[in-house]
């Protein structure tokens, strides 16, 4: 692999596709890496929030919670392994023609921190390779497993690899399974605008938890975008 950068990164909009000859539909909104080698959130006032799943596909539990999403209209961002998106193309296409963003999480979800620049440059790009040949999608941002990552680390991902590190405003540790209501919970109280929710769709209790969760901030007045939609806001409202 030459590089992870896929052309045109900052401020590209995607393109909205034409209904029954309507040109005024309802506009794309725009995505952006920003210019940070790192967010956890980003700074505006907009109702605005991205829900992010880690560790997928799952053969089960990823195709039940696209049918959530899909039911709700909202969009997502799923940090897939390599591994699994290789054993799940199928899937992997889907999460792509429904609107939603796929990111890089490395090949063996190893800590990050603890390689060397050669083994985390090999973790990334041979992710990326395995994402682009099942959706012929390039990702366009990183997040490190565990949250494992040093400050140089994320420095040169961002040069070097075109990747902003994606990390959390809230972490409801549904990994720890506290219960479908806990889950949801904790999601909830912690949502603001322009924070960036982490969640897992390997454990089937957070896909229970996910209707109740998004119907919740849905009433609160939040949209769902993807990540480089939200980082497209920073600064803005």
């Amino acid at each position: 692999m030459t590089s992870c950068t896929p052309s045109g990164n900052k401020g590209k909009t995607a393109e909205a596709a034409p209904i029954d000859g309507d040109t005024a539909g309802p506009q794309p909104l725009p995505t952006s890496v920003g210019n940070k080698d790192s967010y956890s959130r980003v700074a505006t006032s907009l109702p605005f929030i991205a829900l992010t799943f880690d560790d997928g596909p799952h053969p089960q539990n990823t195709p039940r919670l696209l049918d959530i999403l899909k039911q709700r209209n909202a969009k997502a961002t799923f940090y897939v392994v390599a591994t699994n998106a290789k054993r799940y193309p199928e899937i992997m296409r889907r999460i792509v023609a429904e609107g939603h963003e796929i990111g890089n999480h490395t090949v063996t979800h190893g800590n990050l921190a603890k390689m060397s620049e050669a083994g985390v440059r090999q973790e990334l790009s041979a992710a990326h390779e395995a994402i682009v040949a099942a959706t012929g999608v390039a990702p366009r941002t990183m997040r490190p497993p565990y949250g494992a990552i040093t400050t140089a680390q994320k420095a040169w991902i961002r040069r070097d690899l075109g990747y902003p590190t994606i990390m959390w405003s809230v972490d409801p540790e549904d990994w720890k399974k506290p219960g479908v209501s806990a889950v949801t919970s904790r999601l909830v109280s912690g949502a603001s605008p322009g924070g960036i929710l982490l969640v897992h769709d390997i454990h089937s209790p957070t896909i229970d938890a996910m209707p109740g969760t998004i119907d919740q901030l849905l009433g609160r007045g939040f949209q769902f975008v993807t990540v480089t939609q939200l980082i497209a806001m920073d600064g803005k409202g």
